[in-house]
């Protein structure tokens, strides 16, 4: 059995970003447990959740029903219901970890937090293994090693790209402002400003298909050395069980 280790801001991560890859974990035997910025149960982005508000094209936006169900599991587990704080986490008691994204104003703590940074930085300078989803890369981005420089320096990697990022934030402006664009600069382009070469940024196919627990292959995801990235809840399934493959 491997300790996982998930991190999540207090609030507004994506579900299925979260949920997949602890189902396909756990129900692999592998144990997931969970740290928050204050100890205490995190809560994901509720509009995605429930659907609330998304009417009409916006509705792409909102979880899938079975990726809902998913995440009510975990929700209800003992480990998610049992957070470590950020700073109390002792980074070498874990095998892997897995860092989520979301798009919401509460994924902005965990996304600047040295206590996630100095996770981050153990991780990789253990080579263990890491995955990161969507504005969960942001995290890795941000971590500096010893030279000054992004962990994420020398390597190739995915996240949220411009396309979607920028439909996504065209799509909900009118109903709900800024919500969905986290920062003026996107998750591609301050990302690619870090690495080696703009070009390891790998944006991938506009149309990759949706991953479902009966279609696991699909989607898109990067894999370098012990990193695993995604860009967004089409593509966890895929991410999910390339890295139980390298569990």
């Amino acid at each position: 059995m491997t300790k996982v280790l998930m991190l999540l801001p207090n609030t507004d991560f994506d579900p299925t970003e979260a949920g997949v890859p602890w189902q396909v974990l756990t129900d692999a035997g592998h144990e997931v447990f969970f740290a928050s910025e204050d100890g205490t149960e995190a809560a994901c982005d509720a509009i995605t959740l429930s659907g609330e508000g998304l009417t009409g094209i916006l509705k792409s936006l909102a979880v899938q029903p079975e990726n809902r169900a998913i995440y009510l599991r975990m929700a209800a587990s003992a480990h998610f219901k049992a957070p470590q704080k950020w700073q109390d986490v002792k980074p070498d008691d874990y095998d892997v970890l897995i860092l989520p994204g979301g798009h919401a104003p509460g994924m902005k703590p965990y996304l600047e937090s040295d206590a996630v940074f100095d996770i981050c930085r153990n991780f990789f300078a253990r080579k263990a293994l890491v995955a990161s989803v969507c504005h969960g890369v942001l995290a890795l981005a941000r971590t500096k090693n010893a030279s000054g420089c992004s962990i994420l320096q020398g390597y190739k990697v995915t996240g949220l790209n411009n396309f979607q990022e920028k439909i996504a934030g065209r799509m909900t402006k009118k109903s709900m402002g800024q919500r969905y664009q986290t920062y003026p600069t996107t998750v591609q382009d301050e990302v690619s400003a870090v690495l080696e070469s703009p070009k390891d940024f790998k944006a991938g196919p506009m149309l990759s298909g949706f991953g479902t627990a009966r279609a696991p292959h699909k989607g898109f995801i990067v894999e370098h050395d012990h990193l695993l990235s995604a860009r967004w809840p089409g593509d966890v399934y895929k991410l999910a069980n390339a890295l139980l493959a390298r569990m």
